[in-house]
């Protein structure tokens, strides 16, 4: 029996999840480890629009970063310019920065592949001195000091567990809405655009419609992750939004899976964790643990955790095969990847 598309089994799966995700903070995770998935559910938006302009529609971004900047920066304006509470914040902050990069999107029509990526590259690099230059609106250097947010609901919870929760519901939230316009016809059109422009057009598909749709669309859930950012830091500064937090989104696309829907999540926990790992397993050198570490998974699992596990799936289903000859472990990992990145 099949519900909304899923199977029996994965609606047990994503049940076991939820509440898993939900219980976590309150008899699980400590102060650290509640604050640090928090930063995971905030990551993952980022990288769930992310992966809607480049794993779906095919246009290479390394300035997604930039709009994390923006979304972070409303958030704190609004709140210590106009008090306007950080809960209030959080929508504006993703049309503010959903509006730049649908903007942007425009004069990027012309570019693509390298050219398109050295573009938001430029972007990338430009968004911490630009925040500084407006030291009248952003404080500059100094950034803007925000107070911690607090439980507005009266639920008894602390300020680590309601940022958690505020981060993992949103999270929720904008993946369904990644899902359900994946699914349908806006998935297929921008999937038409990553694999031939010319094909696409040919069939009818406005090109100017979707390449730049899909850039407001992904630069909106950076806003969001941005707003999120600031609420759970409860700090903002041009330093936090400079060039490698842009190479960050990009690692944990690549890492999680490119193209799918689950791969956001997996990458946001790899960017998030793993950095805290190899700290704490190779004290004198993180920095080259976690290079070696990221070679040696896209080695091992070229096509992201998410390509790995369908082919943990394509091999249980040939053990598991009782008649007739095994199916072709690329068949089904093919099949996998499809469903995944169409939400069945």
């Amino acid at each position: 029996m099949r519900f909304l598309g899923l199977s029996a089994r994965t609606w047990a799966i994503i049940i076991a999840a939820i509440v898993l995700a939900l219980m976590a903070p309150l008899f699980i995770l400590n102060k650290f480890n509640t604050f640090q998935f928090a930063y995971v559910w905030a990551l993952a938006i980022a990288l769930i629009g992310l992966n809607i302009l480049t794993g779906y529609s095919g246009q290479i971004s390394l300035g997604n970063g930039a709009f994390m900047a923006v979304g972070a920066y409303t958030t704190a304006i609004l709140y210590f310019k106009l008090k306007v509470p950080y809960g209030w914040t959080i929508l504006p902050a993703g049309l503010v920065a959903g509006l730049a990069g649908y903007l942007f999107g425009f004069p990027a029509l012309k570019l693509s592949g390298l050219y398109l990526a050295l573009a938001t590259f430029a972007l990338a690099l430009s968004a911490s001195p630009v925040i500084k230059n407006f030291g009248d609106l952003t404080h500059g250097h100094e950034g803007i000091v925000l107070p911690q947010a607090e439980d507005p609901l009266g639920l008894g919870l602390t300020n680590e567990q309601w940022v958690y929760y505020l981060a993992l519901i949103i999270a929720v939230v904008l993946f369904l809405f990644a899902r359900a316009m994946l699914s349908g016809a806006t998935g297929r059109a921008l999937r038409a655009v990553r694999d031939s422009e010319t094909a696409a057009a040919a069939s009818g598909i406005s090109l100017t419609y979707y390449k730049t749709m899909a850039f407001g669309v992904s630069a909106f859930y950076a806003g969001i992750a941005g707003s999120l950012f600031a609420t759970i830091t409860a700090y903002v500064s041009p330093d936090s939004f400079d060039l490698p937090l842009s190479l960050g989104l990009l690692v944990g696309m690549v890492v999680g899976g490119l193209g799918t829907l689950a791969g956001p999540v997996l990458g946001a926990t790899f960017v998030i964790w793993l950095p805290i790992y190899a700290q704490s397993i190779f004290k004198n050198k993180p920095d080259i643990a976690y290079g070696v570490i990221l070679i040696l998974l896209m080695f091992l699992l070229p096509q992201g955790i998410a390509g790995g596990i369908g082919r943990l799936v394509a091999w249980y289903r040939r053990r598991s095969t009782e008649v007739g000859p095994p199916a072709d472990e690329e068949e089904v990992v093919h099949e996998f990847a499809v469903r995944n990145s169409t939400g069945e």
